[in-house]
This record gives structure tokens, sequence and C-alpha cells, in this order.
């Protein structure tokens, strides 16, 4: 078997947690202490959390989307092609070593999506800009944890309580949606979401998409005019 080579590592700002980038032949990996956050050959769930959110909203003129959380393009790319080509989309994230390796090592594996002229990169936490932003958003999709709980940054939390999920539905435009990524359910979370004023919907997912896999969540929270 072909051995994982390290090809870099980058530190999380404001925390001593640090990524590090590997690769085996043409399969990426990024990991955070020992733990795999994503791997290329399983991104079934990553385009789902794209593709069904977007479609809520992609007959809006020129929608715009929030991306929290580059990773490895994948939800990016898929949310590119789920608006079509008045669709706008915002990335957030935190670790400029994620975008530089999306530009570069990764760029190919979502088919450069960074390279569109649609995208606009921002190397911030997403929770300020969900904090700055009033009604300015079609749809919020978060993707930069194994669920609703911070993995990579104790930050994150912040984006999970009743504070962060209200700002999400003031940042969100009448009747848009937000959407969260997790490798498994939660109740609470749910309750969560209606006590904002979300309409949820849950919707299971496969890793590996058509092929199978293991079973992911999606919320779908939307917030009515």
């Amino acid at each position: 078997m072909i051995p994982w080579q390290l090809l870099d590592s980058a530190t999380v700002p404001g925390v001593d947690t640090k990524l590090f980038l590997y690769q085996r032949g043409g399969e990426f990996s990024i990991r955070v202490d020992g733990f795999e956050l994503m791997n290329s050959r399983a991104h079934g769930s990553e385009d789902a959390l794209a593709q069904i959110a977007c479609a809520r909203i992609a007959s809006r003129p020129r929608p715009l989307v929030l991306v929290g959380g580059l990773g490895m393009g994948y939800t990016l790319a898929s949310a590119l092609h789920s608006l079509g080509p008045t669709g706008r989309v915002v990335v957030a994230e935190v670790v400029p070593a994620v975008v530089a390796w999306n530009r570069g090592p990764l760029a190919a594996l979502a088919g450069h999506p960074l390279d569109d002229g649609r995208v606009t990169v921002r190397e911030v936490d997403v929770a300020q800009l969900i904090r700055a932003d009033q009604a300015t958003y079609d749809a919020i999709l978060l993707d930069i944890d194994n669920g609703p709980q911070a993995l990579t940054r104790p930050g994150n939390d912040w984006l999970y309580t009743q504070a962060g999920l209200e700002a999400a539905f003031m940042a969100l435009r009448p009747c848009g949606v937000y959407a969260l990524w997790s490798a498994s359910f939660n109740q609470a979370f749910t309750r969560q979401l209606h006590g904002v004023g979300f309409e949820v919907d849950e919707q299971r997912v496969r890793a590996l998409g058509s092929q199978g896999g293991g079973n992911h969540m999606i919320w779908l929270a939307t917030r009515h005019a």
C-alpha cells in the first residue's frame, strides 16, 4: 500500500490546534490531532449540503450564499453548480493555509472552484460575518466542525448557542436557509433551531453519495418572512 505523505501543516489561528495535509497517491486527507476531518474520497454529504440548501434559493435573482469552512472545496463547488451564473458565494475560512491548499495541491479535486469569478474568499471566522451582516444571505452553509459543537476551535461553540443561531437567523434574508452538516444526529440542536424561530427539516445523507457509505446529517432551517 502507498504510504501517506505529509504535505503541510498549519496552526489554527487563536488556538494551539494544528491541521495536517496528507497525500497518498490521488487521495488527500486533512487531519487534526490524529483525527481525520475530511478525505477526498468521501465528499458526497458535503456535496449534498450545498445541493439541498441551494435548491431552495436558486431561483432567486442573484442569490448570495455564505459558506463557512472551505475544506477541500467540494461544498463550494456544489453551491456554484447549483446556483447558476447569477449566484454569488462568500467563503469564510479562518485558516489561511487551507485557502492556499485549495489553490495548490487540492485545487483540481473539486474543479478549481476558487478560480470562479462568482466567489469571494474571506480569511476570517465565519462568526464575524454572521454577527456583522443583517438580512444579507439567502443561505448560510456551515461545515466547520463534526456537528453542532466545537472541534477545531473552542470559539466555534458560539455558533451553536441560542445567541449564535439568533445571529444566523438575522443574517438571512426572508425565507433564507441555514444548513449545517453533522456526522451524527442531535435532537437537542433541532429543538434549539425551533426555539429561535426556524422551521426545521432534517435530512440524512450518505458519506459517499449514491455509492453509499455512512449516514451523515444535514439540518435545513428556514427563516420565513
